[in-house]
């Protein structure tokens, strides 16, 4: 006869496998925070620019740092899913099923809402709280998708909100706490996941 504690743990297994999605690549957590401090070295490099040329216009800053907005994300969520279907694939899990589409709901809802809060303040010419405003709203997504995932997620999200919320009280240093939570979290995040679940 079957071991029972056995038997359990692959019931338990199963429940969790086809109620959360697994599949998360912490080398892509270390990629993404590396292309966002290569993308806050960038701005860093143009804000002194910009500071040693008297009666530059901000203008073409602004296009230039949205650009750099986009290419970083789209390098990010296209390296996490390309990772993620990739480990799906080696763990005979289904990347597209029911879990991950709760986790993508859950994670891109507050994600989505944050960047167009973030283009609002553009808009408007308040420039000193969209570092603030991405983390916060990227923590929110994160505490929220974590009841689909990991548990780890709900700990780098808990750190990007309490980063985001300093940025919100320090606007000053905006740039160096985003390129904190965005940059070095994630490349914390991605290694603690790779050592634990990858190896």
């Amino acid at each position: 006869m079957e071991n029972p504690e056995k038997a359990l743990s692959e019931i338990r297994l199963m429940m969790e496998r086809s109620s959360r999605f697994l599949s998360l690549s912490g080398i892509s957590g270390i990629l993404a925070g590396l292309y966002a401090l290569i993308g806050a070295g960038l701005l860093y490099f143009w804000l002194q620019e910009i500071s040693l040329e008297s009666g530059h216009s901000t203008q073409g800053l602004i296009w230039r740092v949205m650009i750099l907005a986009i290419v970083v994300l789209v390098l990010a969520v296209g390296t996490a899913g390309w990772m993620s279907r990739r480990r799906s694939r080696k763990n005979s899990l289904k990347f597209w099923a029911p879990a991950s589409r709760k986790f993508m709901r859950a994670l891109f809802l507050p994600v989505i809402s944050g960047g167009v809060f973030a283009l609002a303040l553009v808009h408007v010419n308040q420039y000193n709280l969209i570092a603030a405003v991405t983390l916060i709203f990227y923590g929110l997504g994160l505490v929220s998708a974590s009841h689909f995932t990991m548990n780890e997620i709900k700990h780098l999200g808990i750190g990007q909100l309490i980063i985001g919320l300093l940025a919100a009280f320090f606007p000053s240093f905006g740039l160096l706490l985003w390129a904190l939570g965005f940059g070095v979290l994630h490349i914390v995040y991605g290694g603690l996941m790779y050592y634990r679940y990858e190896r």
